[in-house]
Parts: structure tokens; sequence; C-alpha cells
């Protein structure tokens, strides 16, 4: 098979499963509020958000506002999500090239890490400030963590017979890193950007509900404060279609990446 057709058989399976994925939130949403019997009056049906997006007199001003917030929520998720994959990825070159550091600071890492995010944000938010700053470093906590781990994982998992190869012909630390160790570490860094695209989402709406009060998070709050069901349903099904969507779309760059390089797709 061409890898033409193969990268094109990857995206259609990725697509495959974002249909897939909205299908099934769609009856998990549907049997929810009827297993629950919740109330209509604050539990809202997609026939209930479709028609105060798209159907009634101020469905214009709905959208509007719903996607406004959205935009300021996937601003403040790129910021966290970029810092953090750089920070995560030039942390563990780092520790592959000298161990020593990996010992030293790896347990603090993982401590830091197991804090609850909503307990570090006030703290974030005291040092950084409530600007997008703040929602950054928030934001960039969650995705640090798994792509430390996976890209140190993914260089020391390099083909030791690839590695004795480019040093019989010379080539020093760096050559190792840049021909086998980063190549072979694609995988995990795709399979920690597809963890951390969400949870990168999750740091923004965090830090927006206790700091900053903008985006779909602070609209979230607001709504529920004024019993706005009907926008709070809606800002909720969009920001869970937009996880679900910036998913699939690390899935497609993956599919496309480790095709183009020789790698299997399906790779963790």
């Amino acid at each position: 098979m061409s890898r033409g057709a193969m990268v094109a058989r990857m995206l259609a399976g990725r697509l495959g499963l974002l249909l897939a994925a909205s299908a099934v939130a769609l009856v998990a949403w549907v049997a929810f509020l009827e297993l629950f019997d919740v109330s209509p009056l604050v539990g809202k049906s997609p026939s209930a958000v479709w028609e105060y997006l798209f159907s009634v007199d101020d469905a214009s001003a709905n959208r509007d506002a719903v996607f406004s917030n959205l935009g300021t929520t996937l601003r403040d998720t790129a910021a966290g999500f970029t810092v953090g994959l750089f920070a995560g990825g030039l942390i563990a070159v780092l520790f592959v090239l000298v161990s020593g550091l990996e010992q030293a600071f790896m347990p603090v890492a993982m401590m830091l890490r197991s804090v609850p995010l909503v307990a570090m944000t006030p703290i974030i938010v005291l040092i950084f400030g409530r600007g997008l700053g703040g929602v950054a470093v928030v934001g960039a906590i969650v995705v640090f963590f798994p792509v430390l781990v996976n890209m140190v994982f993914g260089m020391r998992s390099a083909s030791a017979r690839s590695t004795e190869l480019v040093v019989a012909y010379g080539g020093g630390t760096w050559t190792i890193l840049r021909k086998v160790a980063l190549p072979s570490a694609l995988p995990a860094l795709f399979a920690s950007a597809r963890i951390s695209v969400p949870t990168a989402l999750t740091g923004a709406l965090i830090a927006e509900w206790l700091a900053t009060g903008e985006g779909i998070g602070g609209a979230i709050m607001r709504a529920s404060g004024g019993f706005r069901y009907d926008e709070l349903w809606a800002s909720v099904v969009v920001v869970t279609g937009t996880a679900i969507i910036l998913y699939t779309l690390v899935s497609i760059a993956e599919a496309a990446v480790l095709a183009r390089f020789g790698q299997d797709a399906e790779s963790p």
C-alpha cells in the first residue's frame, strides 16, 4: 500500500472515531436526563440546546456570546498547551542528556503533580497574575507532566543498533539525539499531545473559573449563578464538542507525521 493511501485510510479512521465519539456523547446525554428524571428546567435536551443556539429569536446573539467565550478559552488553551509541550520536551531532553538531573528532579516533579490543580491555581494566580500569563501556567502544568514522562520513556527506548551505527560513523551525543532519540520519541510525543489537549482545555476552564472570569469557564459560572441553564448547557456542549474535535485533529496530525517518518500510526 502506498504512503498516500495509508495516510488516507488513517484519516478516514480518525474521522470515523470523531463521529462515533459524538454519537456516544449524544446518547449518553439523553440517557442521563431520562435515567435520572432531570427536570427540563435544569437539564436541557439536545433539542433545547439546538433551539437556544439556532431557532429562538435571540439565537444569533446567543451564538455570538457562546462562541466569543469559546474563542477566549481556545486562546487560553493554546497558551497553556504550547508552553507545557515545549517545557516538557525541553526538560525531557535535559533528563536524557544528563541522567543525574532525572534522578534529582523527577521525584520533585511527581510530587508537584500529585497536588490538585484547583488547590494550586490560587497560588499560581498570586504569583503570575490573572492575565494570560497566569492562565498559561495553569494549563502548562497539566500538559507538562505527561509530556515529560512519555518523552523521557520514548527517547530511552531508541534502538541500540541505530545508536551504535551513529557512533560508528563518528556521531556524538547531539547527533544521536537528533537522528535516533527524538525520532524514536515521536509516538510518545503525539500520545502526550492527545492526552494533553483535553486536559489543557480543562486547565483553561479552571483558570477562567477561579481567576479571570472570562471565556467559557467564567460564562458557565455566571450562567449557573443566574439560573440561565440554556446558556450553561449550550456552553458545556460547545466546549465538549471542541475537546473532541481538538483530540481528533491531533490524531490526524499524528497519523500524517508518523506515516511520513515511517512510524506505525497506531503507536500509543
